[in-house]
C-alpha cells in the first residue's frame, strides 16, 4: 500500500527548509522572484521544482489578493475566436499572468453567474467578458470585470469585427481596374457582419452606377460560393465577385473553374479574413486582413489597467482591417465569360 504521506503536497516551510531560507523568502520569490538576490533565487527555484511545490492560490489570494491569473469569459459557439484569444493570452503571459478561458453555454445570465462565481472564488485577479453580460454592480466585486462586447451570444462578431467599410474600397478598386458588373455572395444574414457587408455592397453599387447580377445570401461555406457562381446564366456578364469571406471566395473560384472560367483572366474574386489557405492558393486570394490579434491585445491591456488602477489606455489610431491585393484580381477580360 502506498504511503498516504507521500501524496501530500509540499508546504512552503518544506521548500524553505530545502532551500536553506526562511518561509518569508519563499513567499517573496512567489510574489516577485526578481526581488531576490540571484543566488537565493536559484536555491528557492531548485527547491520549488524538486518538491513540485504548488502554492495554494485561494489561500494566497485571501492574504495578498494576487494570484497572477485572469479569466476570459465568452459565449459558446461554432465560430471560436482562436486568433484573438491566442493574442490575448500571449499579452497576459508577457505581463506575468496565466489565463483561464471559460466558454459558457447559454446567454448573458449564465455568463454573469459564472463570472460572479469566478470573481468571488479568489482565484483570479480580473475577468474579461468578450460576450455581453447582465452583471449589475460590477464595481462591487472584489476583482475588476471588463465587458468588451466583441462577440454576441453566438460568437458572431460585433463592433469593429462587423464593420463593412472596406466593401466600398474593394468595389472602388475593382472599378479602377475596369470592372462594371458585379456579384456579391453574402454570409449568413443572422450575422451583423454579413448584413453590413451586403448593405454596403448594394449602397456602393447604386452610388457608383454599377450593375449587380445579384447579392446571394450564403452561409459562409465554400459550397455557397460554388453554388452562387454556377447558378448564374451564361450571359450574365459578371466579371468581379465580392465574397463574404475567404472560404466563400475559394468556392467561387472552384465554381468558376467548373464553368471553364479562369481567375483572374475571366473573373476577379475578392475575399475577406486573410486566411492562410488563401495566401497559398492558386491564384493567391485578394482579401481583407482583419487584425484580430490587435483586438485581443487591446482587451487585455484594458483589463490590466483596471487591475493596476491605471488610466484606461487610449486606443492608438490604427486600421483593424486593410485590403491585400493578390493574384485573384485583375482588369476584366475584353469579352465577358459566357459558359
Amino acid at each position: 500500500m502506498a504511503d498516504p504521506a507521500a501524496k501530500r503536497p509540499a508546504t512552503i516551510h518544506q521548500v524553505a527548509s530545502l532551500a536553506g531560507v526562511s518561509h518569508t523568502t519563499v513567499s517573496r520569490y512567489l510574489q516577485d522572484k526578481d526581488s531576490l538576490k540571484p543566488k537565493t533565487r536559484i536555491k528557492v527555484e531548485y527547491a520549488v521544482k524538486a518538491l513540485d511545490y504548488r502554492p495554494n492560490l485561494v489561500a494566497r489570494s485571501m492574504r495578498t489578493r494576487h494570484t497572477n491569473r485572469l479569466a476570459i469569459v465568452l459565449a459558446s459557439g461554432a465560430h471560436f475566436p482562436g486568433r484573438l484569444l491566442a493574442a490575448a493570452s500571449r499579452t497576459a503571459h508577457d505581463a506575468g499572468y496565466q489565463v483561464e478561458i471559460v466558454s459558457v453555454e447559454g446567454g448573458a445570465r449564465e455568463r454573469s453567474d459564472r463570472i460572479d462565481e469566478l470573481a468571488r472564488s479568489g482565484q483570479v485577479e480580473g475577468i474579461l467578458a468578450l460576450s455581453p453580460i447582465g452583471l449589475k454592480g460590477k464595481n462591487a466585486h472584489r476583482v475588476p470585470i471588463v465587458e468588451n462586447g466583441t462577440y454576441d451570444d453566438k460568437l458572431h462578431g460585433l463592433a469593429e469585427l462587423a464593420d463593412a467599410t472596406e466593401i466600398r474600397e474593394i468595389i472602388e478598386y475593382l472599378v479602377s481596374l475596369g470592372h462594371r458588373t458585379f456579384l456579391h455572395v453574402a454570409g449568413a444574414q443572422n450575422f451583423a457582419s454579413a448584413r453590413n457587408r451586403k448593405s454596403v455592397y448594394l449602397e456602393t453599387i447604386e452610388r457608383l452606377g454599377l450593375h449587380s447580377v445579384g447579392a446571394v445570401d450564403g452561409d459562409w461555406s465554400a459550397q455557397s460560393g460554388f453554388d452562387a457562381i454556377t447558378a448564374l446564366p451564361p450571359d450574365c456578364g459578371v466579371t468581379a465577385v465580392v465574397a463574404a469571406n475567404d472560404v466563400v471566395a475559394m468556392g467561387v473560384i472552384r465554381g468558376a473553374l467548373s464553368r471553364g472560367w479562369t481567375v483572374p483572366d475571366d473573373l476577379s474574386v475578392f475575399g475577406w479574413d486573410d486566411e492562410e489557405i488563401g495566401r497559398f492558393a492558386t491564384p493567391s486570394l485578394s482579401t481583407v486582413a482583419v487584425d484580430r490579434e490587435a483586438q485581443g491585445r487591446a482587451a487585455i491591456h484594458q483589463l490590466l489597467a483596471e487591475i493596476r488602477g491605471e488610466p484606461i489606455p487610449q486606443p492608438t489610431p490604427q486600421t483593424i482591417n486593410h485590403l491585400i491585393y493578390r493574384e485573384s484580381t485583375a482588369p476584366p477580360p475584353r469579352r465577358t465569360p459566357t459558359a
